[in-house]
């Protein structure tokens, strides 16, 4: 509906009377479009040269003009808009004069346009409740005679009252709606952070652990589970990295489909790539068939890159490209396919300090990090030995169909002074071999725990570089050589780990092995289980 424009122009009196009809419109606009059409009515109806519904923001102090960044200081008597609000009253004063007296460089440029002949004409605008609050200040400019023409024009008044109430009726909606959306909000993050706690306390049952940084850990690991973004595990060797990756991948939105794993350093170079990317019949000696990757078989899903920092070079370069474009070519394959796949790596070693190196690849180790999370290791968690030594021994009893069992407090006293350079995994290594050791209807004392057999005797001494000896023991009653062989190596090599802080190259330096082959060995061995 529009306000009939007579092709005589209307007396003030008779243009007025009809604005509260068209004003009826605005009632469920917004505050910004109430303004905009209230000036626009005033101005065309009354032929006013400008027209301005000026408003008094949030905090008060501030009043703003609609579709402009120019806000003026209610306190800041330069500008004619101060001496209305602070006075409460009306205020009229040629163009010229407004010019010469006030020197507000925003209102100067708001009123640039106006003939030095037009009049300004401010009016205060308050909600007409009990509170009387400010909503604004109402701006004509015309010139002398239309100015002189309001003062006596009833329906003037009428309008203003109009606009007021339709405005504070709106500032009030506003205000229900504002708040409404702040407590839909802060409900929101309250069910978020509810719902968030009680996965973490469900991951609680996989990721063992009372101390403070297993809680921040299991905490990480649901944020990270709620995005796709790529996961760096960073922290020592045994302290859990495979299980915190899999417990990504279970709480994700990928959790159905596939979670495939890898260990970098285990396999030799010559295959890592045909693991990852797969190939084509042909591509080389002994390629009979087609054969998917891991790439490919984890699509969906999670790939977990265990070790990645004995990533060969040329290699990180083709994984870079998967994890930047999804595409990735399969080896003797002339077309490229896509991958859809979320990526969690892990590393014992000091990336940064291999990126100095120039052995792993910056770009490679900032896309893989998107996600970055620390493993604590064993010894700065110790409150956690009991809960996880607990869990160690169910675990044995009911895979060796055991009696349950516990610990004696003088075993548990031995437990907590022990130094665990194998973390978690060290721990449950120590455990099984008490379990074992302890005979069924008993529970676990001191004598049971590695190194505290009286009838362990020294088999064999290895040197170390240094030239102090290792010795490595082993039980008299030997019924399977094939066995004991493997547990003098399994022993050799743990020892020789935990001397060098779990470095393995430098571990298989001292040895006289190539890199790889220890990392095979600790894989048949079973002491590279995270």
């Amino acid at each position: 509906m529009t306000l009939p424009v007579s092709p005589v122009t209307p007396s003030p009196a008779q243009a007025l009377a009809a604005m509260p009809l068209a004003l009826t419109l605005v009632e469920s606009a917004s505050l910004e479009v109430l303004r905009k059409e209230a000036a626009e009515l005033l101005r065309r109806q009354l032929g006013l040269g400008m027209v301005e519904c000026l408003y008094i923001d949030g905090s008060g102090r501030w009043l703003g003009r609609d579709g402009a960044t120019e806000r003026f200081d209610c306190n800041d008597f330069s500008h004619p808009y101060a001496h209305v609000i602070r006075g409460d009253k009306a205020l009229r004063l040629g163009v010229v004069d407004a010019r010469l007296r006030l020197d507000h460089a925003g209102f100067q440029e708001q009123i640039a346009a106006l003939g030095s002949r037009q009049h300004l004409r401010l009016r205060p605008l308050r909600a007409l409740d009990g509170r009387r609050e400010w909503l604004g200040v109402l701006l004509l400019a015309g010139d002398k005679d239309a100015m002189d023409a309001l003062d006596d024009v009833p329906g003037l008044v009428a309008f203003e009252a109009l606009l007021c109430r339709l405005w504070a009726r709106l500032t009030r909606e506003h205000g229900e709606r504002q708040r409404s959306r702040v407590l839909e909000d802060s409900l929101t993050k309250l069910n978020d952070g509810a719902r968030r706690q009680a996965r973490a306390d469900r991951l609680g049952e996989r990721l063992l652990g009372r101390s403070a940084s297993m809680q921040a850990l299991r905490s990480h690991v649901v944020r990270a589970a709620e995005t796709n973004l790529a996961v760096l595990l960073q922290g020592e060797t045994g302290t859990g990295k495979d299980r915190v990756a899999q417990a990504i991948h279970e709480l994700s939105s990928r959790a159905e489909a596939p979670f495939m794993a890898i260990n970098c350093a285990a396999i030799p170079e010559t295959l890592l790539e045909s693991e990852l990317f797969g190939h084509v019949k042909g591509a080389f000696s002994g390629a009979d068939q087609n054969r998917e990757g891991l790439i490919a078989k984890a699509h969906g899903g999670t790939l977990f890159l265990d070790e990645i920092g004995d990533m060969p070079l040329a290699l990180q370069a083709k994984l870079l490209r998967v994890l930047e474009s999804g595409r990735y070519r399969p080896l003797g394959a002339s077309d490229e396919r896509c991958a859809d796949l979320r990526v969690v790596a892990a590393t014992h070693q000091p990336l940064r300090e291999q990126i100095k190196e120039q052995r792993f690849r910056a770009d490679l180790y900032y896309r893989l990090g998107q996600f970055p999370i620390t493993l604590a290791p064993l010894s700065s968690r110790r409150d956690d030995i009991d809960v996880l030594a607990q869990a160690f021994i169910r675990d044995f009893c009911t895979r060796e169909e055991r009696d349950e069992m516990g610990f004696t407090p003088a075993a548990l006293r031995r437990l907590y002074q022990r130094d665990y350079p194998g973390n978690v995994r060290e721990l449950k290594n120590v455990v099984d071999y008490a379990c074992a050791m302890t005979p069924p209807g008993a529970d676990i004392g001191p004598d049971q725990l590695p190194g505290e057999q009286p009838d362990e005797v020294a088999v064999t001494a290895t040197l170390s570089p240094e030239g102090a000896a290792e010795q490595t023991v082993l039980p008299n009653d030997i019924d399977d050589l094939r066995q004991a062989m493997r547990e003098i190596e399994s022993l050799i090599i743990r020892k020789r780990l935990q001397r060098f802080g779990g470095n393995r190259a430098q571990a298989a330096q001292s040895l006289g092995l190539p890199k790889r082959t220890l990392a095979h060995k600790c894989q048949l061995l079973e002491l590279d289980t995270k």
